[in-house]
Formats: structure tokens, C-alpha cells, sequence
């Protein structure tokens, strides 16, 4: 800390995390590690396998590589530095690092939102136009949605960041959590402004809301077009190619509107670390399981793909 005008400014914080559990640390870092390792394996192989059997080669599972992609940078913002100091005795970040945390970890879960919209819209032109699905999910478009989708998520995160950051903290540098989230960083601002929480908050709602209301609406012409359909195995089907992408939109919607949909966004630190960590470490786990087990294709292309590699090499 630096004084200025007999106030102590904030030059580092302190991410206060799991310092309140010392005798659990080994056992959590091992935890964690350990779901890091799968979690990153897991994206690795819908990734690849996703790029070597071109039976695959449709616009699903295009995002389901940029969903992967993502997921594998979102993990990188929060779970290595965690892992860190659980292991060291210090648990301080610089500011200029925790602007960076920030910046990548919303600007990577607006994108999320905004990716997880554009494949319930996937889905709702597969169902409900099969016969124009090729026409209009083309590379290109889908290629550019993707581009508005990234763009506008990290624009959200750059407006929110610039404006957490744009006073000087000096209450405390304590911040009550495991990486640099906006309410705890927020709260240690020397300038407590009600308009600044309440774009910030507007803006939440505007990315989860609305991307969340966007997919509902998607699915209420796909549930529309699934009764409508003659054969019970026509319409499991449909079905089954929702299901995963309707699991993750669940858990994925559901943790953000716990944590970011509140005007005051304090409550109780230990709940919220909790749910942080499901959001974190367990979400990103939850996905490649999601898309591998519950998906018949992704099962079937890699069987057949690891078959192929076994001949090659005997």
C-alpha cells in the first residue's frame, strides 16, 4: 500500500480464498488438480476427435470445438492460479493481474452465453427446417456468428472491467474469494457508486437473461415441432439431440444467475465460493462428460477412430 492524501491506496490484493482451511488445502489442490487434468483431457479428445472423423464436420459440433476451445481458456483464467496458492503461502495478485482475471473470465463467460444461444438456435433449425438446415447454418454464417458471439461477450467484459477499475481501492485489499470476481472486487472500491453497480448489474442481466429467454424461445418451437412428429423414434431422437446441450444450459445459466443476477451481489462469502467453485471446476468437468456419454455420434466416432489407431499400429 502507498499513501495519498492520508488515505491508504491499494497497489495488490489479497485473494483471501480457501486461506480459512488450512488443514484441507493438500486435499483440495489434489481434488482440484485432478479434476483440471480431466476436465482439460476431456476438451482435448471432443476436439480432436471432432477434427479427425469428418462424419462430424457439421455446424453442432463446430460449436461444440468452440465450446471446448472456451472452455479450456476459462479454466486456465482461474484454476492454475488457484492451484497456485493453495500450495503457497502467499495469495497475492497484482491489480494489473487482477484486471486481467477479470477481464477473461467474464469476457469468456459472456461468450459462453452468447455460443450456448447460437447452438439452441442450431438446434432449433435442425428440427424445425431439416430440409434448409444446410442452407442456412453454412460455414460462413456460423462463422461469423461465433466472431459476433466473442466479440460481444468480451466488449461486455471490457465495459464492466474498465469500470470496476476506473477508482482506486482503499478499504481493503482483501478480497474474499479465490480469484478476482466483480462483487468482492467491487466492494473494496474507494468510491461507492450506485450507478456504477447498477450497469453492471443491468448489464448481467442483459447477457444472461436474455441469451437464457433466447434459448427458451428456441425451445418452444422445438418442443412444438417434436409433438408434431408422427413416429416415437423420430421424435427420441430429436430429443436426444437436445438433451446434452439443454443439461449444460441449465447448470451453466443456473450458477450465473445465482452469482450475477442480484442487486447486491455480498451474501454469504463461504456460499458463494462454493457455488463459485461448481461454476469453475465442476461445470467445465461436466461438459465433455455431457457431450461424450449422453451423445451417440461422439461415442460412435470415437470407438471407431481409437478401432482405426489399434489396427495402424499392430
Amino acid at each position: 500500500k502507498q499513501q495519498a492524501n492520508r488515505t491508504w491506496l491499494v497497489t495488490e490484493f489479497i485473494l483471501v480464498g480457501f486461506s480459512n482451511l488450512p488443514d484441507l488445502r493438500t486435499m483440495l489442490f489434489t481434488l482440484f488438480f485432478l479434476t483440471y487434468l480431466v476436465t482439460i483431457s476431456g476438451n482435448i479428445t471432443i476436439i480432436t476427435i471432432i477434427h479427425v472423423d469428418r462424419t462430424l464436420h457439421t455446424p453442432m459440433y463446430r460449436f461444440l470445438v468452440v465450446l471446448s476451445l472456451s472452455e479450456t481458456c476459462y479454466t486456465l483464467v482461474t484454476i492454475p492460479n488457484m492451484l497456485a496458492h493453495l500450495l503457497m503461502e502467499s495469495q497475492a495478485i497484482s491489480i494489473t493481474g487482477c484486471w486481467a482475471q477479470m477481464f477473461f473470465f467474464l469476457g469468456l463467460g459472456c461468450s459462453q452465453c452468447f455460443l450456448l444461444t447460437l447452438m439452441g438456435y442450431d438446434r432449433y433449425v435442425a428440427i424445425c427446417h431439416p430440409l434448409r438446415y444446410s442452407m442456412i447454418m453454412r460455414s460462413t454464417i456460423c462463422f461469423w456468428l461465433g466472431a459476433l458471439g466473442f466479440c460481444s461477450g468480451f466488449c461486455v467484459a471490457l465495459i464492466e472491467t474498465t469500470m470496476i477499475f476506473s477508482s482506486p481501492f482503499c478499504h481493503s485489499n482483501r478480497v474474499e474469494h479465490f480469484f478476482c470476481d466483480i462483487a468482492p472486487v467491487l466492494k473494496l472500491s474507494c468510491t461507492k457508486s450506485a450507478s456504477k453497480a447498477l450497469v453492471i448489474f443491468f448489464l448481467s442481466i442483459l447477457v444472461v437473461l436474455v441469451s437464457f429467454l433466447l434459448i427458451l424461445l428456441s425451445y418452444a418451437f422445438i418442443v412444438a415441432a417434436i409433438v408434431r412428429i408422427p413416429s416415437a423414434a423420430g421424435r427420441h431422437k430429436a430429443i436426444s439431440t437436445c438433451a446434452a446441450h439443454l443439461t449444460v444450459v441449465i447448470v451453466h445459466f443456473g450458477c450465473a444467475s445465482i452469482i450475477y443476477l442480484r442487486p447486491e451481489s455480498g451474501g454469504n462469502r463461504d456460499q458463494n465460493c462454493l457455488v463459485a467453485v461448481f461454476y469453475t471446476v465442476v461445470t467445465p468437468l461436466m461438459n465433455p462428460v455431457v457431450y461424450t456419454l449422453r451423445n451417440k455420434e461422439v461415442r460412435v466416432a470415437l470407438r471407431r477412430n481409437l478401432a482405426r489407431s489399434c489396427e495402424s499400429q499392430s
